[in-house]
Parts: structure tokens; C-alpha cells; sequence
């Protein structure tokens, strides 16, 4: 199914039925959240991301670029490896990862709501990587799967679309913090790095085509018959703004938003559970780390009650 398809559904608003065209990627959230009236096709419920349980996205540990501005002068973005500490980072993120492949958690002592003991290595379901080809990103990959069991990783693919933005190649030290100072002005979605680099509307576009792959992965393990599963885990091991840009287009926050958020720590483990419209979740606390809104009180859903919102440059 191509990522820019539409779903067409029916809502049935004051008693009359109007034909509306949404995002099908984020259509039960769309419906169930703000039209708490309306009726829909209940299959669309699970064709989503069918059988997957939750979305886990992670940024990469401490690298060396991350304490020193300067290893970009001599070292390829790409090859920038990381920190003693970015290696543990990564082996805790491995854990919290590790801990959602069990039953309850581990404090539950393995116990399960029924009451009944269960052992806490008995899986949850599989789990499946998709990787940038950054060093940094891979090793923070490798470090994680010392802590998961290898019985529940389904597969492991790089996934060169979750990359770090392209600031150009090798780094001049002071002309890279001018143009970050200049990104700030100019607005950070659409600022151009000079000398081959990229802006995050480029990012964005590349991480909207890659949720169309993973859709379309998720429709074939979904379908593979001997890979019938308890609910798949998805792990993007993947950048900070990388990770900005993907709930960007997956909640479908403005560019307004975009620009008042922040990237998540290094190591940073974030969790899309599944909602009870058939949709995913970003928790309060990771919402709040990354400066993103309440659901409700996101623009896009302001703009249907004021629209003298387009005429203004900041909201």
C-alpha cells in the first residue's frame, strides 16, 4: 500500500454524513480524538501498522561530536564514533528496550494481572531494527543487543532515510557554528546548510518515505505465515532531529511546533504505545522532554477555529 494513499471515510457529524479525505497513517487517531460522535470503518482500526505493538525510537549515546564541536573538522559526520559514556547510554537504553520484550516490567516480579506467575523472559513478542548507517548509530545498536535476547530480534536492516541531517562534509569548526546561529533566525525546518547540506524539510521528506516502507514491512510480516507473531516491536535506532521529524509527520505537528521543540537527550529511549483507537501514543513525559503539544491543543485543530492564525508568522 503506497504511504501517500488516502483512506476515504465516512463521519457522520449532527445527524448528516459529510466525505472527508485523511492521512490514512493517522486517521483513527484523527477521527476518535476529534470527532468523538463520528462512525468509521472499524478494519481501519489494524491496518495502521498491523500486528505491531509499539513504536520504539531511540537517539544514539554520547558521541565524540557531541563533546567536541572540533572532531568534525578531520572525521566524517558518519564515522564519528562514540564516547565511553554514549556505549552505556546505550547498553540502559538496551534494558528499557529488553523490558518491554517481557511481560509486565521488571519490578512486577513476573506477575501477571490474573495473578498468576509467569517467568520474565518469556516474550512479549518479536522485535525488529531499522538502523542509521551513522558509527555512532550502529554502535549504539550493538550495545543494545547485548542486552535483548537474540531468540526475539526478527531482523536488523540500515535504514540510510533515518539519518543525520547533511551539514556538508568535512566541517569547518567556525563556519558551522555560524550557520547554526543563522539556522536559528531563519527557522530551523527550513534552513539550507551551505556546501551541499541539508535542511530539515529534506529530513523530513526522507523520514515520510521511510514510514511507508516500515508500513509496507509490517503488512508483510503481517501476512508471512511463519513469522505469526504476539504483537512486533519496531526500534529506530536514529538521531535526535531525525526522531523530531518522525513523530512530526506521524502526529502531524505544523512547522510552528516543530520549531518550538527540542531533541531528546542522548540514549533516550521513546515509546508510541498503542491508543485504543488502534493508533499509537506518545507518552506525557516524552512529549513534554521534546516540547511537543497536547493532541487537542496542536494547530493543526486551532486552525479550525481561528483562521486568522495563517496570517501570523508566530503563534
Amino acid at each position: 500500500m503506497p504511504f501517500l494513499s488516502f483512506a476515504r471515510c465516512i463521519l457522520r457529524t449532527n445527524g448528516r454524513r459529510c466525505r472527508r479525505r485523511v492521512d490514512h497513517v493517522a486517521l483513527p487517531n484523527y477521527i476518535n480524538r476529534c470527532h468523538s460522535s463520528s462512525t468509521y470503518d472499524a478494519s481501519y482500526k489494524s491496518k495502521i501498522l498491523p500486528g505491531i505493538k509499539r513504536i520504539i525510537l531511540i537517539r544514539h549515546g554520547e558521541s565524540l561530536g557531541n563533546i567536541d564541536d572540533r572532531a568534525y573538522v578531520n572525521t566524517a559526520d558518519w564515522r564519528i564514533p562514540l564516547t565511553e559514556r554514549g556505549r552505556e547510554q546505550a547498553r540502559l537504553a538496551g534494558r528499557k528496550v529488553a523490558s518491554h520484550l517481557r511481560f509486565g516490567n521488571d519490578n512486577d516480579g513476573g506477575v501477571d494481572q490474573g495473578g498468576g506467575d509467569r517467568p520474565n523472559n518469556e516474550s512479549k513478542g518479536e522485535i525488529f531494527f531499522y538502523v542509521s548507517p551513522y558509527l555512532r548509530t550502529r554502535q549504539t545498536l550493538r550495545e543494545i543487543l547485548r542486552e535483548v535476547d537474540p531468540k526475539y530480534i526478527m531482523g536488523i536492516r540500515e535504514e540510510p532515510r533515518i539519518a543525520e541531517q547533511q551539514f556538508g562534509n568535512f566541517q569547518s569548526h567556525h563556519s558551522i557554528q555560524d550557520n547554526k546561529a543563522q539556522r536559528v533566525d531563519f527557522g530551523r525546518f527550513f534552513y539550507r546548510f551551505p556546501d551541499g547540506g541539508e535542511s530539515g524539510f529534506d529530513v523530513y521528506n526522507r523520514v515520510s518515505g521511510f514510514i511507508g516502507t516500515m508500513q509496507r514491512d509490517a503488512y508483510a510480516w503481517e501476512n508471512y505465515d511463519s513469522h505469526k507473531h504476539d504483537g512486533m516491536t519496531i526500534c529506530l535506532v536514529t538521531h535526535g532531529l531525525a526522531m523530531r521529524l518522525f513523530l512530526m509527520r506521524w502526529f502531524q505537528y505544523t512547522v510552528h511546533e516543530f520549531e518550538r521543540s527540542y531533541n531528546p537527550k542522548n540514549g533516550r529511549v521513546v515509546v508510541l504505545e498503542p491508543a485504543i483507537d488502534g493508533g499509537f501514543e506518545l507518552s506525557e513525559i516524552d512529549r513534554l522532554a521534546m516540547g511537543f503539544p497536547l493532541y487537542r491543543e496542536q494547530e493543526r485543530f486551532r486552525l479550525m477555529d481561528d483562521h486568522s492564525l495563517l496570517d501570523k508568522n508566530t503563534w
